[in-house]
């Protein structure tokens, strides 16, 4: 079975909610993300989420942005990452998605990405700017490879779009929770219980929420109206704060670990 699909059926026969982390691929370089992808399974992370690092990331705020820039500038490819994942699988069974952007898949080939992505030990893929529409055979390559092909749902989207998107996606549901790119804020939507309920007519996946969750508070929060709760950009600035400092890997696991705890006492 899937790594992400088996996370969340164990989450769910326990009645606890999920906690998915996002970093930045090789920021500060890829031996520091193998690290934190280890620390975080040891905090309780139920799906790790890597940015694979591009020059037009449309769909971040600055802090994710720059992380990409780290991630470019300390050398970081697709084929990098990949071997990263190796690594980790060596010493950590943690769900992984990969967070990246379509021409990356594009100028490798798309059948050729998935396989490549598959054989590292990559559990699903969340592909920003790929609406389904335009996905021609990518989901049946996807289901034929065994992962996940999550897909976004914001809240501007229609109703009759999230009937079209939900049924299409495999893993878990991702809702963006407020309009915009990614980034830390001071105050979490107040509709989040409003969409995830209109997206519940249309799909019995885990719905997962992030976009602007910045704190523990802020966690515990969501995790009441969502099956998970993703936190990007708050760890991102952890990251880019003590990226230079030995203790990187220690300081950021216990920030993640009170994410996590908040979010599994929801």
């Amino acid at each position: 079975m899937n790594r992400i699909v088996e996370r969340f059926a164990k989450l769910k026969q326990a009645g606890q909610k999920g906690f998915v982390a996002y970093i930045g691929a090789g920021d500060p370089n890829l031996d520091a993300t193998r690290q934190l992808a280890i620390a975080f399974d040891r905090a309780g992370v139920d799906v790790l989420e890597l940015g694979v690092p591009f020059s037009d990331p449309l769909a971040d705020g600055v802090v994710n942005q720059l992380a990409a820039q780290r991630g470019l500038a300390s050398g970081t490819t697709p084929r990098g990452v990949l071997d990263m994942v190796r690594k980790v699988r060596k010493e950590s069974q943690i769900p992984i998605v990969l967070y990246v952007y379509f021409n990356l898949l594009h100028k490798r080939g798309v059948a050729e990405f998935i396989n490549e992505v598959k054989d590292a030990g990559v559990d699903g893929l969340l592909v920003l700017d790929l609406p389904p529409e335009e996905s021609d055979n990518y989901e049946q390559l996807m289901a034929e490879a065994g992962l996940c092909n999550i897909y976004l749902i914001a809240p501007t989207t229609p109703e009759s779009r999230i009937e079209l998107i939900a049924p299409r996606a495999r893993g878990f549901i991702y809702y963006v929770s407020r309009e915009g790119v990614t980034g830390m804020q001071a105050k979490i939507s107040d509709t989040i219980g409003e969409m995830t309920a209109k997206i519940r007519a249309h799909t019995k996946l885990p719905i997962a929420v992030g976009f602007g969750v910045s704190n523990p508070e802020q966690a515990r929060t969501v995790a009441r109206n969502a099956e998970a709760v993703v936190v990007g950009s708050a760890i991102v600035n952890q990251i880019a704060e003590h990226g230079k400092n030995p203790e990187l890997v220690a300081t950021v696991e216990r920030f993640v670990g009170e994410l996590v705890k908040a979010t599994k006492s929801a």
